[in-house]
């Protein structure tokens, strides 16, 4: 299992529900500071390779930008679109980024805002590795039980060096050598989905 949700051959990741949910809460609390105080918040979460947690956590928070592995960060349309909002005094504003965002994570991304847009009041958040614990939510804890299941009714029927998975809501059996050779591609409609919110 991974919680960055970057295996090939699965829809789910055992972890990935709940680590977007403890990033979910965390962007909601950092918005409402966000809001008392007119401030621009970078927040980094976890994915050194994939960008699932920015993406999902991202989306389902409002934020204004998101940042990932997966897309070519250019960092002028990140500046263009916040001086833009500054023009509208929209000074309250998130941007996720992925921890393994090809710009360089958070820190940087706050330094460059930080030279050229100096009216923001700009902060940076780590989430780190608390993504990583906290009580699952319950679809991992169903996902888990169902996955698990499978890979004993496998095994008592002779089947081995495959990874458990689960594809359009149907178990799926991926050989190991697949499941870690393939990498797994995030649609397109995410990315459209990323560009409209963020205009």
């Amino acid at each position: 299992g991974t919680i960055d949700k970057d295996l090939y051959g699965t829809d789910f990741t055992i972890g990935f529900d709940t680590a977007v949910n403890t990033a979910l809460q965390a962007i909601d609390k950092i918005r409402d500071t966000a809001d008392a105080h007119d401030r621009l918040f970078i927040v980094e979460v976890m994915g050194r390779h994939a960008g699932y947690i920015a993406l999902h956590s991202g989306i389902a928070s409002g934020a204004e930008t998101i940042l990932i592995p997966e897309a070519s960060t250019n960092i002028e349309d990140v500046i263009a679109g916040l001086s833009e909002k500054e023009k509208r005094k929209k000074l309250v504003n998130i941007v996720v980024v992925a921890e393994g965002d090809v710009f360089g994570g958070a820190n940087e991304v706050a330094k460059v805002i930080k030279e050229r847009l100096p009216n923001f009041d700009t902060k940076v958040s780590i989430l780190g590795h608390i993504q990583r614990g906290g009580s699952p939510t319950c679809l991992d804890r169903l996902i888990a039980s169902r996955m698990g299941y499978h890979a004993v009714e496998a095994l008592l029927n002779g089947v081995s060096n495959v990874m458990v998975g689960i594809v359009n809501d149907a178990i799926e059996f991926t050989p190991l050598e697949i499941a870690i050779r393939e990498k797994q591609t995030i649609d397109p409609d995410w990315l459209r989905i990323v560009k409209i919110l963020a205009s």
